[in-house]
């Protein structure tokens, strides 16, 4: 899918609209193999990663030397315990926090501010009418038909700000964060599945991802095969992890390593900001991989990253965070309803993805006028509509990426 002289991959269309990344992408982040995610027994020491973060932290800002930081504030653990343990580590450095209030959305913004004004950080809220309104200039920046941006809003308003950027990515991948997930997938199997009823199973938990009738929106150009997504996955079940450590190894592999590192960099890139993201340092990519599954993540309770909410407990912290993972979160039936409705029926009613024969037009007349529209759907008729304006911006290049879709 990257912009070169050559044809448009297929492969890159199906995986983007299916699994939500791109194998086509050279990630930033090493690969894993499940070698990298065997267990080793013996218990986690929490304060062994606080100094890790705290190191990282300490030798990137001791390099940039500047007095002033910006962190993306979700209010979930991974950024509020980057936001606690900069101030730790730097106690001087003026920090400025900066959130996103989704329309018609779950307002975590509060519990941002709480937070913000525990360790002293001003606190810019971005309020977000339309989530789609820049998507072109978005897409323009990160080259890829993505449409689940909000990285680009958060970066736009930090620069404004300072020059370094700290996120809490990682969080999720390595310290066993979507729990919402995991006792799906165990629900779904047994010790005994086989590698593809694991693989089938694990992509019935990424059920916002893809919709029932998935190969019906490709045509025939794009060479949809359901064996083509399952061998990308068969891998990461075919080995000697248990089940969870499988799911560990797989969404590492997956987002993290080809849509939200790599996607999240060329925003910050475009926009000259330094982006530290403390978790994702050499040691804790080596060690955190590595750590037992009762150690990051109680089962019978559904809470994941028990070492980092460990750390926030010690930092006075826990009270202020949810158990239930949030983190930037837009409710994508509103979106559609306020906006994304339209925009798809101005766009995909004549769609160049669909005369040049890449989406099958058939499809989106069955489904778009549908009034009660399922968020499966809605996902996917968003992921088309970025699809279409990174088509008419790369490859007819007939839109401009200042347009905006007011």
């Amino acid at each position: 899918m990257e912009i070169s002289n050559s044809p448009i991959n297929p492969s890159s269309i199906v995986n983007i609209l299916t699994l939500r990344y791109d194998l086509s992408i050279n990630p930033n982040l090493p690969k894993k193999t499940w070698k990298d995610f065997e267990p080793i027994e013996e218990p986690v020491n929490p304060t062994s990663i606080e100094n890790s973060i705290c190191n990282e932290i300490e030798k990137k800002l001791n390099y940039t030397n500047e007095q002033e930081i910006s962190i993306a504030l979700s209010g979930g653990v991974d950024s509020a315990l980057m936001l606690s343990l900069l101030r730790k580590t730097k106690p001087d450095v003026k920090i400025n926090a900066v959130s996103i209030k989704f329309a018609n959305s779950i307002d975590e913004t509060p519990a941002a501010s709480r937070i913000a004004e525990k360790y002293n950080a001003n606190h810019y809220i971005i309020d977000l009418d339309n989530y789609l309104s820049e998507l072109p200039k978005a897409i323009s920046i990160i080259k890829l038909p993505f449409w689940d941006l909000h990285w680009y809003y958060v970066v736009k308003k930090s620069q404004t700000l300072s020059r370094t950027l700290i996120s809490g990515d990682g969080g999720d991948e390595l310290f066993a964060g979507y729990t919402f997930r995991y006792k799906k997938f165990l629900s779904l199997t047994s010790e005994n599945s086989n590698p593809d009823e694991k693989v089938k199973a694990y992509l019935e938990c990424h059920e916002r991802d893809r919709v029932p009738d998935q190969e019906n929106i490709f045509n025939q150009k794009c060479k949809f095969s359901w064996n083509s997504i399952y061998n990308i996955l068969l891998p990461f079940f075919d080995n000697n992890l248990s089940r969870l450590e499988q799911v560990y190894l797989a969404d590492y592999n997956g987002k993290l390593l080809y849509n939200f590192n790599p996607i999240n960099s060329r925003i910050t890139d475009h926009f000259k900001i330094n982006q530290l993201a403390p978790l994702l340092n050499n040691e804790l990519l080596t060690t955190a991989t590595h750590i037992p599954t009762k150690y990051k993540y109680d089962v019978d309770n559904e809470i994941g990253k028990l070492p980092l909410r460990t750390i926030l407990e010690k930092n006075n912290l826990a009270s202020l965070i949810t158990k239930e993972k949030l983190g930037f979160n837009v409710n994508t039936i509103n979106l559609w309803k306020l906006h994304g409705y339209d925009l798809c029926k101005e766009f995909l009613n004549d769609s160049r993805v669909v005369k040049d024969g890449w989406i099958n037009n058939s499809w989106i007349q069955k489904h778009i006028d549908n009034p009660d529209i399922d968020v499966k759907y809605v996902n996917k008729f968003l992921g088309i509509l970025a699809f279409e304006i990174w088509y008419r911006l790369f490859i007819t290049k007939e839109m401009s990426s200042n347009t905006t879709l007011d």
